[in-house]
């Protein structure tokens, strides 16, 4: 109901107000009045928009100027989306909108919006405006997206760099923040999303342990909204933006706190480890349980290779949850009981190192639920060759001894 109300509401503003954002098609010179804003929102509900966006703001009232520039476009319709959005082949592109358009659109939403206007001078405003123009024409506006290295919150970040005036950024704001890019994924996804967070750990590789730059976590549109606040340039030493103001306050329902992983894991291992037990004591061999156990793994090692060498996206090589969802569980099931030991050992080893690096991040931080998931796997590998083991010495046994007719 309140969303009708507020889409009701737009229209009657429409009807009411002249629509101020047209930009001429000969670029004008912008009045002394104009200025040049970074807009941060809020996240969302869906998960592709709980790490916010970030846009710029041109606004010159003088010229009825009024325009967002957007670097997160992209389009549903492209074809074979989904392939080309897993192999990092998905074009984004530059939109240009109303700004109250784009404002309703995230009051809609529900979503936060906050503006930190910048210190610019008037030439660096019309240096940013025809910068961001020449961006958006139409053999300009496509740019291949990068989560980390190229995205909604970089490309505005670096326009802004490049329509300073003779200045530059202090020295200062290279400094090493400690944190890494997953580091700043997680705070993205405190106590939510935390099934999200498991798979998007288990599709990254090496390179997001890579501890950021203050300039290079600007890929977090929230981080580069703080980053702005302090960020200073090389002649004043004043922070380049303003402090961030909240012109749309968030109203969407906040998601509520999901069931962890984590917890869910260590049910299942115990009820495994229950499970075996009890077939230790009464001889079950417990294929039914076995079979989905090593198949999930596999089916996960099929999307790590996928993603290690079939696709572009850089932040998905040398992906060490290999360890754990190990291609070697296929000749498991296939082989069955009679699976060589060397192997045996040799995968128990790398769910060993899989679980230290739940607990010790190095070389790759895992998600803290593969420690259950590791420890489950190896405990039904154990089974598995001490009932084949069994099997044979039993085996062994009847033959040297047979009885009696």
């Amino acid at each position: 109901m309140k969303k009708l109300l507020v889409l009701s509401s737009y229209f009657i503003l429409l009807l009411a107000l002249p629509l101020r954002a047209q930009v001429p098609d000969s670029l004008p010179h912008l009045s002394d009045s104009a200025f040049a804003s970074l807009i941060t929102c809020g996240p969302g509900e869906e998960f592709y928009t709980s790490f916010g966006h970030s846009a710029l703001r041109i606004c010159d009232s003088t010229q009825g100027i009024d325009v967002i520039y957007n670097y997160g476009t992209f389009d549903f319709d492209t074809p074979h989306f989904y392939w080309k959005f897993a192999r990092g082949y998905l074009n984004y592109h530059l939109s240009r909108s109303p700004f109250f358009n784009f404002l309703f659109e995230y009051q809609y939403e529900g979503r936060a919006v906050w503006q930190q206007r910048l210190r610019l001078s008037n030439q660096e405003v019309n240096n940013l405006f025809l910068l961001l123009e020449f961006n958006y024409q139409p053999d300009y506006r496509y740019y291949q997206y990068d989560f980390f290295r190229d995205n909604c919150a970089t490309r505005p970040r670096d326009m802004i760099i490049h329509a300073l005036d003779h200045r530059t950024l202090s020295p200062e704001t290279t400094t090493d923040t400690n944190l890494t890019y997953r580091n700043h994924l997680y705070l993205s996804t405190a106590n939510t999303l935390l099934w999200w967070r498991l798979a998007v750990d288990m599709a990254l590789g090496l390179p997001c342990d890579h501890r950021c730059s203050n300039y290079e976590y600007m890929f977090s549109p929230i981080a580069m909204m703080h980053q702005f606040d302090t960020l200073t340039v090389s002649d004043t030493h004043q922070p380049l933006a303003e402090p961030a103001e909240l012109i749309l306050p968030e109203t969407r329902d906040l998601p509520s706190r999901s069931i962890s992983p984590t917890i869910t894991f260590w049910v299942l291992f115990l009820a495994v480890l229950l499970l075996t037990l009890l077939g230790w004591k009464y001889g079950w061999r417990l294929r039914w349980l076995d079979i989905p156990l090593f198949l999930i793994p596999f089916l996960g090692s099929l999307l790590v290779i996928f993603l290690w060498f079939a696709s572009s996206h850089y932040c998905t090589k040398a992906n060490l949850n290999i360890l754990w969802a190990s291609p070697l569980f296929l000749y498991f099931l296939i082989r069955l009981r009679n699976s060589r030991p060397w192997l045996v050992i040799l995968q128990l080893a790398m769910l060993l190192a899989a679980c230290l690096m739940t607990l010790a991040p190095l070389p790759q931080q895992l998600n803290a639920a593969l420690l259950p998931i590791s420890l489950t796997l190896a405990l039904r590998l154990i089974a598995f060759k001490k009932t084949s083991m069994s099997s044979t010495t039993s085996n062994t046994s009847k033959t040297s001894n047979p009885s009696k007719k």
